[in-house]
């Protein structure tokens, strides 16, 4: 019995690993990070043949099956824990604000972002519409200063993947 706990131990293990390499490395090519998307991608192959070689080795050994494909879901939501912690990248901002548009500006200005105003016309008449573009570890700050501001602007957010030129604050 204990062997069937450790066997499945060690598999639900290595595929947390491989699985969380994995997840880290697709995200890193959406990002056009080629070197860190080599750099997992060969940790992940790397853990994934060990893996697989142990399961398929004893393929009557439900523990490692089970294990194997426990890890394998575990893996993913560590994987996105870790992305979201390294926050590697940049965030394109879309700031719709009904009056505090010039607020706004100025208190993110002064925080080292930049801002650009786009004259827009909403549903019900004019808006302010500022277009902020930051590094993705700085994307909670500069929410929070929208918010304090005007907790009823609407923001979008997105990754962005290329980027040439400008000033990126923050």
């Amino acid at each position: 019995m204990a062997e069937f706990f450790i066997s499945a131990l060690t598999l639900f293990s290595l595929r947390v690993v491989d699985i969380s390499f994995y997840t880290i490395r697709i995200l890193m090519v959406v990002r056009g990070r080629k070197g860190l998307a080599w750099l997992f991608g060969f940790c992940q192959a790397f853990v994934y043949v060990i893996a697989i070689r142990a399961v398929l080795a004893d393929m009557g050994n439900w523990g490692k099956m089970i294990g194997y494909a426990a890890g394998f879901a575990t893996g993913m939501l560590i994987g996105m824990w870790v992305e979201g912690k390294l926050a590697i990248g940049y965030t394109h901002l879309r700031i719709i604000s009904i009056g505090f548009g010039q607020d706004l500006t100025e208190h993110l200005r002064n925080s080292g972002y930049a801002v650009t105003e786009v004259p827009a016309h909403g549903k019900d008449g004019v808006v302010d519409l500022l277009v902020c573009d930051v590094l993705r570890r700085k994307t909670g700050e500069v929410v929070h200063i929208v918010t304090d501001i005007d907790p009823g602007a609407f923001i979008t957010a997105e990754s962005v993947r290329s980027v040439r030129r400008g000033f990126w604050g923050g």
